[in-house]
């Protein structure tokens, strides 16, 4: 079977090799649940009250609050610092984020300020104005793919906008939108228990709208927003690594950074 639903801010497909209609519900409830604890653009999400809150406060996560910021520092350690969710103020300013808050008078921490005083209790040790728009998505579908397989589901696949998971005895084969003609697809072949997610700024000129790939180094505003050509493509165990990681080759500019060993992923650039 398969079902769609609009979630994340774009349309999430679950498709089934069971008809299954109660497991697809709760793989998607789960989605929404991702959805509804780490939407920026939601003022009273949990990730909203630790940009009000954590560094004034010490706040109680829901467990998958604290399992995705622990992963978030994870990959921030070991890309660096180049995979940072701490630039949610970049993009508010930027006019791609909803400004919820005035953080203006502060000096901003980032996601690597974070201190976990016990397994869901945190404390920021700055300001801090997180998006997760980075790795939720690719959270949101492991978390999918986690559901359907707690209900008995042995094989199917999970796709939100791109970032696509596959699992059991399935194999799907993935396209990629053509960096030069965003309308094309290439095939790149297929996938069977694993992960894909993409980066590009395939429609950015269209809409005339600054880059979202944020430089965290960045001093001079001129540098804070990457434009590239091409796409940037992570394969990886699960979407969660797929999706992060594909901020780092692309503000890295390359398909071998150290920390795609360290995740057990590959990357694939598509030139435009």
């Amino acid at each position: 079977m398969q079902r769609c639903q609009a979630l994340l801010g774009t349309y999430v497909e679950i498709s089934t090799d069971q008809d299954n209609s109660q497991a697809v519900d709760k793989a998607f409830a789960a989605v929404k649940q991702v959805q509804d604890l780490m939407g920026f653009h939601h003022p009273f999400s949990e990730l909203s009250q630790i940009n009000r809150w954590a560094h004034q406060v010490s706040l109680e996560l829901h467990p998958w609050t604290a399992q995705i910021l622990k992963l978030a520092q994870e990959i921030h350690e070991q890309s660096n610092g180049l995979f940072n969710c701490g630039i949610g103020y970049r993009l508010v300013a930027a006019g791609l984020l909803p400004r919820h808050i005035n953080l203006s008078r502060h000096k901003l921490g980032g996601i690597e300020d974070i201190t976990f005083l016990d397994s869901q209790l945190i404390r920021s040790t700055k300001p801090i104005c997180l998006d997760l728009g980075g790795i939720a998505k690719g959270f949101a579908v492991d978390k999918a793919v986690e559901s359907l397989i707690s209900s008995g589901v042995e094989s199917g696949c999970v796709n939100a906008g791109g970032d696509l998971r596959v699992f059991g005895k399935t194999s799907r084969s993935v396209q990629i939108r053509n960096p030069s003609l965003p309308s094309q697809l290439i095939d790149i072949g297929s996938l069977q228990n694993g992960a894909i997610a993409t980066s590009g700024l395939y429609f950015t000129n269209r809409d005339q709208q600054q880059s979202h790939i944020i430089n965290p180094f960045a001093q001079d505003e001129s540098e804070v927003h990457i434009n590239f050509s091409g796409s940037y493509s992570i394969v990886a165990k699960e979407c969660v690594y797929a999706d992060a990681l594909t901020k780092v080759v692309a503000l890295s500019q390359t398909t071998d950074h150290p920390c795609l060993n360290y995740f057990s992923a590959q990357a694939i650039r598509i030139a435009a």
